[in-house]
């Protein structure tokens, strides 16, 4: 579970996002992270034991940095309002499909994950595996389940056919695609109950097919 503070302290940061405020609090910012980063690590315990591919996480591996680069935004508030982090082979630089905690008060939290906005190379191979092998995929994202948690895959999608496919293609859908990506909302009161990670890791444990399916194409 994590402590009330810990999400008083993002929405305050949400209405002072500004670097004098948060000096002035940092004690509060430090003692926030301290308790999400306790979280993650009981999140990474248990993932090692769900997912094979996943041992031998850190907590730098995983955990996202509240500062935001704002180079290239329009939005030029120096900090995120949330603490996220994501668990897949390699880290969170990895190009892999993996699985993602969102923290962000309001309602706006979130357990979920996939594969984000890949490099083409990457893609063309996932594109090809679901080509191959739909009625497999077809199989994972239609499990009563998975649909009860998730809905449906979902993802920014090109407006036209992908290159080498046809338009009538059963999966065309997912083809185009240029993310594929599943999430299931957790309300603040959830936040904050001691089921919390065994809840979270129910959630990752419903996504592990789709994760495994997208990572076989990429291997």
């Amino acid at each position: 579970m994590l402590q009330p503070s810990t999400l008083k302290f993002l929405k305050s940061l949400k209405q002072h996002n500004n670097k004098v405020w948060f000096d002035e609090h940092r004690d509060q910012y430090l003692t926030a992270k301290a308790d999400f980063e306790s979280m993650v690590q009981q999140l990474i315990d248990g993932m090692a034991k769900q997912d094979a591919t996943l041992a031998g996480l850190q907590l730098k591996d995983c955990v996202f940095r509240i500062y935001k680069d704002v180079r290239f935004s329009k939005d030029k508030t120096p900090y995120k309002i949330n603490m996220a982090a994501s668990f897949q082979a390699g880290g969170k630089k990895s190009t892999l499909a993996g699985y993602y905690f969102h923290l962000e008060p309001g309602g706006n939290s979130f357990a979920g994950g996939g594969l984000w906005m890949p490099p083409a190379p990457e893609l063309k191979k996932v594109r090809q595996e679901i080509d191959y092998n739909f009625d497999e995929f077809e199989r994972i994202i239609a499990n009563k389940g998975f649909i009860k948690h998730f809905g449906k895959v979902e993802g920014d999608a090109l407006k036209t056919v992908p290159q080498g496919y046809q338009s009538d293609n059963p999966a065309i859908a997912y083809l185009k695609l240029k993310s594929l990506i599943v999430s299931h909302p957790i309300t603040d009161d959830a936040c904050l109950q001691p089921s919390l990670v065994r809840e979270i890791l129910k959630t990752f444990a419903l996504m592990q097919p789709l994760i495994a399916f997208i990572n076989r194409a990429m291997d």
